[in-house]
């Protein structure tokens, strides 16, 4: 897992080259003002823009990806990530349609707030439970990369 500031992001290409078009993507697209919805960016790269509702810790549901990266950037409101590595989780079923795994009530062990200007990238090894919010919603981007 990775936080740090929109500015920084292109700091982090090295890891995978198609954050380089994340970045480029940013460049050039406001997401302030762009409509919900998925954005393909290239094969292997794409965007959901999305209003996503409140979660708290005890609603919000840990996940991980198989196949795909996860930069999160909220845009309208400070969202808090619950967080648990993958080698402390239980055996759960994976959905390789969706490629995603969730784990039911199992909860988090740690929590990190990031604000809108920020990002977090969550790799397959990091569990993360997304949308814990003290608003009602939350405008947000989640840039999906394949790994």
């Amino acid at each position: 897992m990775i936080i740090d500031t929109i500015e920084n992001l292109g700091k982090y290409v090295a890891l995978n080259p198609l954050f380089a078009d994340v970045v480029a993507f940013l460049k050039d697209n406001d997401l302030q003002t762009m409509e919900g919805g998925k954005y393909p960016i290239k094969d292997g790269l794409f965007m959901n823009l999305q209003v996503a509702k409140q979660r708290t810790k005890d609603t919000a549901v840990l996940e991980t990806h198989v196949e795909m990266i996860d930069i999160q950037l909220p845009l309208t409101c400070d969202e808090t990530f619950g967080y648990t590595p993958l080698c402390d989780l239980p055996e759960f079923e994976y959905n390789a349609e969706k490629d995603i795994t969730k784990y039911g009530e199992t909860k988090a062990q740690t929590y990190v707030t990031v604000k809108p200007g920020q990002f977090a990238i969550f790799f397959p090894q990091d569990g993360h439970a997304p949308c814990i919010l003290d608003e009602p919603e939350v405008k947000k981007a989640i840039f999906k990369v394949k790994k």
